[in-house]
């Protein structure tokens, strides 16, 4: 029992994405074993981490955490996978705080202000077409409440306050703090050999004006507690009020980020509907639930989970009545069952296993492809971010015959192919990896008809339509199924792993 006990001290386990997210939080350096129920974590490690634990003695900057691929969606790349798998967090804390962080692909425009004090470098131009060709991870950082000394040196003033924003190559913005405070940073960093990536900015009104720049809307959103959750009305509430009930959601200040039909099975039901379980009309109840089409939303807004409880009203139309008279539950109950026919997530932890549940992440490819011009790649950047897709990977490259054929495979014994390959020679192409939910069909439909004067006709809004020239020259390219996407996502991003693009 003893050894159990300090196994389990060791290595602290992470089974769910809001605690994957905490975990990131972590002070120092963190080693994660990623590991999947079928085959557990790796064992043969925990001697050594046990002994660099006790020999290093640095609890608060060293840590080891196990976490489970099968539930935490940022590990759905290392499912599937058979060899032990470990990754490594180095997070730079010193008394600061995460308060919103991002990826994004940065614009040349937001590449020229952010580094305007060296664009007289001869090689500022090759510098700004390497900023604007890949992902960044943007992070806003303050300082936290405690006034604690930074590293272990000198305490800052508690009003001081600091913002940074970390790219993949690590840029940093920060207001003015205490000299010797920002020199044990940047010493911290050298320790870490990724100094040589770094930009520290002390001018506060630059640092504001960046924060504007990537969050516009960043002094609204720090008051903002943005939940996730996952909705359901019930078949008859579906088939007879569902437009009545979507506009109340709307009005009421939530996002429909995802939303599909779905026509449960029986231990679906059993499971939404346990609260009814020891009611005389379980059964019948059951039998309603799987007798049609139920439909699945995934809400956002602020407070979201206490905010959807009180709009619903209880479980039972009974107790909804005397205790939340006005809310859904009694508006639109039904005859023939005395319950809410609408369903939420009970907690956050809940949500986020509903969500995955419902609506599993899919992956696709896409490609933008030479033609486009760096202001048309922000665009339709713009347009994949609004449409919900993350892009879990990019790059840019020149797609030769043997590249191209990891993308086009289908076609290559037609008569058109050399002219693809032709015209995919004429440049640099961007190829990234799209997910999200139902993400095949989801970039299919977002790009349109393969012919642009077709697309202007039939889908003017597509991609396609807004930048396509012709028939080969049509902007973007996109897997036509999951097995499709599984096999090119393969090919081009080694590294990625054998993805599933189901998300399964």
């Amino acid at each position: 029992m003893a050894g159990k006990k300090r196994e389990i001290q060791l290595q602290a386990v992470v089974n769910s994405q809001s605690l994957w997210d905490e975990m990131l939080q972590n002070k120092g350096l963190t080693v994660i074993d990623v590991y999947q129920a079928w085959c557990g974590p790796c064992k043969a490690m925990q001697t050594l981490f046990r002994k660099l634990k006790n020999e290093l003695n640095e609890d608060e900057l060293l840590h080891f955490v196990v976490a489970e691929a099968d539930n935490i969606v940022t590990l759905q790349p290392f499912r599937d996978q058979c060899e032990p798998i470990f990754l490594f967090s180095v997070i730079i804390k010193a008394g600061f705080v995460i308060e919103i962080e991002d990826k994004r692909v940065f614009t040349e425009q937001q590449v020229r202000d952010f580094y305007h004090r060296i664009a007289h470098q001869p090689d500022f131009e090759d510098f700004v077409l390497f900023m604007t060709s890949g992902l960044s991870h943007i992070l806003v950082i303050s300082q936290g409440n405690e006034e604690q000394p930074a590293l272990g040196e000198t305490e800052s003033d508690p009003e001081t306050e600091a913002k940074e924003i970390y790219e993949d190559h690590l840029a940093m913005v920060t207001t003015p703090m205490m000299r010797k405070k920002r020199d044990s940073l940047e010493e911290y960093l050298e320790r870490q050999h990724i100094s040589q990536f770094c930009d520290v900015e002390e001018n506060i009104t630059d640092v504001n004006c960046f924060i504007d720049m990537f969050f516009p809307d960043f002094k609204n959103m720090k008051n903002l507690k943005l939940e996730k959750i996952l909705a359901l009305l019930r078949p008859a509430l579906f088939q007879e009020k569902k437009e009545d009930v979507l506009k109340i959601i709307e009005d009421e200040g939530f996002k429909i980020l995802m939303q599909r039909q779905i026509v449960l099975s029986e231990e679906e039901a059993q499971t939404l509907c346990k609260e009814y379980e020891n009611e005389d009309y379980f059964g019948n109840l059951i039998e309603k639930m799987t007798s049609g089409p139920s439909l699945a939303l995934v809400l956002v807004r602020d407070h979201g989970l206490q905010h959807w409880k009180e709009l619903i009203g209880p479980g039972s139309v009974e107790k909804a009545k005397e205790y939340l008279p006005e809310s859904l539950c009694v508006r639109f109950a039904m005859e023939d069952l005395p319950i809410n026919q609408l369903y939420g997530s009970d907690s956050l932890e809940a949500a986020e296993r509903e969500i995955q549940y419902f609506f599993p992440p899919q992956s696709t490819l896409a490609l933008l492809k030479p033609h486009v011009t760096q202001e048309q790649r922000e665009e339709i950047l713009k347009l994949i971010r609004e449409a919900g897709f993350e892009i879990t990977q990019m790059k840019e490259m020149l797609l030769n015959e043997e590249e191209a054929g990891k993308i086009y495979s289908k076609i290559k014994g037609k008569d058109f192919y050399q002219d693809v390959l032709e015209m995919l020679s004429e440049g640099p192409s961007l190829v990234m990896v799209l997910t999200k939910w139902n993400a095949v069909s989801d970039w299919r439909q977002l790009i349109g008809p393969v012919e642009p004067d077709e697309a202007k006709l039939l889908s003017p809004d597509s991609i396609r339509a807004k930048f396509g020239r012709s028939v080969l020259k049509n902007a973007v390219h996109g897997s036509s199924n999951t097995y499709e996407a599984m096999e090119s996502i393969t090919r081009i991003f080694e590294e990625f792993g054998p993805e599933n693009p189901e998300g399964n």
